[in-house]
């Protein structure tokens, strides 16, 4: 208890921007859902929603497309609503929850894993966002310029909000969402004017996406997310706000780019959402739509990084810790290494999602009274039981990972990230069960 008061203490007195990574969120300082809900929604408004959209419109007919693109969301909010919950109630980031179910030393090893995932991912939607930029630049104003320069540029500006922390992405999110939407809004518009509506009912030529596949690829797109609600959940008001926020904000923030994709795939026969805004005669709102889509999104991958590293490294400030994980990230996006990454990122991914399963079955259905702050000096070092449940959860998604990333054995959910949280929610929870009553 001593060491959690003394750590309150000493960051609550100094005069510098707090974003509690180490601690609880002062309750003073809890958000409105609304204002939660905006951030979460502007993460789910990206590169990779508008092209998953456009892979189902040119996959599906309509009403197939839709009701894939919903139920996954739908999924997707429900898993968020209850990770949330455990971050809002204990008003910790996923990596400081971890060390409840670890322990301090495991706490840190997990931590590890949880800041190369993230860290993984903003390098690669750096390098996501640089190419697309480069394709708008020449289509629109005949600019070449490097991918290199790009992703630089790209990468500095998404790390700029990380460093200040959750209160600046909240500010960047609030301005960003109206103003996207507007854009989007504006393109659909133009696209109906440009093509009429007929088009968007015109059958698939070629074998249609089977339903469980596009649902799967739905989920896939932000399971990752849900398992670090408590990232900005531990923000929230109380539960009932978190709740609501996260389910709102991954219900229709996933869903939202995804049918307006959707919608103008079909509307422009076309699968290139940029080649899109640039044909309807939308070049510069392309680039902001660009870089907000991305920004809003990409800034809270880093920023979930170093709430990793902050545990690990638990005696430098974070806003150092973003800075120097930020521009390593951005760095080997520079020099393109993150393409080689991506079957390494989906391995790590594998071993973050069993813990969202992990942490809110023993919270919810084993033992919440242990997940007190002032209580953390007291922790074990390792947690067997946690630990376990971890390493077994993980292989099993392992195991319904398509080849040649996974071992493809069996599908459960057709979502390897979702079959590791279901396997790891049961799994603690018949463990922790047995082990409680053997205690």
């Amino acid at each position: 208890m001593g060491e959690a008061k003394s750590v309150v203490q000493s960051t609550s007195n100094s005069g510098k921007i707090q974003d509690f990574e180490r601690e609880p969120v002062p309750q003073h300082l809890r958000k409105h859902w609304l204002s939660m809900a905006f951030v979460w929604i502007a993460i789910g408004i990206d590169l990779s929603a508008m092209f998953l959209g456009a892979e189902l419109g040119a996959g599906m007919n309509l009403s197939s497309s839709l009701t894939a693109t919903f139920i996954g969301s739908l999924i997707l909010g429900l898993i968020g609503a209850l990770c949330a919950y455990v971050g809002a109630k204990t008003g910790l980031s996923t990596a400081m929850i971890s060390r409840f179910l670890f322990g301090n030393s495991g706490a840190r090893m997990v931590s590890v894993i949880l800041g190369i995932s993230s860290l993984g991912w903003f390098g690669v939607q750096t390098g996501f966002f640089a190419s697309n930029m480069q394709t708008a630049l020449l289509d629109l104003w005949g600019i070449k310029a490097s991918l290199g320069l790009l992703s630089f540029i790209g990468g500095v500006l998404m790390m700029s909000t990380a460093i200040w922390g959750y209160r600046s992405i909240e500010r960047l999110s609030v301005m960003s969402v109206p103003l996207l939407v507007i854009f989007i809004f504006i393109s659909l518009f133009v696209a109906f004017q440009i093509n009429g509506t007929s088009a968007i009912w015109e059958p698939i030529s070629g074998s249609p996406l089977p339903m469980g596949t596009a649902i799967s690829l739905v989920i896939g797109i932000f399971m990752l997310g849900t398992v670090l609600s408590p990232d900005i959940a531990r923000w929230a008001r109380t539960p009932k706000h978190a709740i609501i926020a996260a389910f709102v904000g991954f219900f229709v923030g996933n869903s939202f780019m995804t049918v307006i994709a959707i919608f103008l795939s079909r509307v422009m026969d076309s699968s290139d959402l940029t080649g899109i805004f640039l044909t309807i005669g939308l070049g510069f709102p392309a680039i902001i739509v660009l870089t907000l889509a991305q920004w809003t999104t990409n800034t809270n991958n880093l920023y979930s990084a170093s709430l990793g590293f902050s545990v690990v490294f638990s005696r430098v400030p974070k806003y150092i810790i973003t800075i120097v994980a930020g521009l390593f990230a951005t760095l080997l996006a520079v020099f393109g290494i993150y393409d080689n990454f991506l079957t390494f990122l989906t391995f790590v991914t594998m071993l973050i999602s069993p813990i969202g399963g992990i942490y809110t079955a023993e919270y919810l259905l084993i033992n919440k009274a242990k997940f007190t702050f002032d209580g953390l000096d007291k922790n074990q070092n390792w947690v067997v039981r946690s630990l376990c449940v971890w390493a077994v959860s993980s292989f099993f998604a392992y195991m319904t990972t398509a080849a040649p990333d996974g071992l493809g054995l069996f599908q459960l959910t057709q979502v390897p990230a979702l079959d590791g949280f279901i396997f790891a929610f049961i799994v603690q929870w018949i463990v922790g069960k047995v082990a409680s009553q053997k205690g």
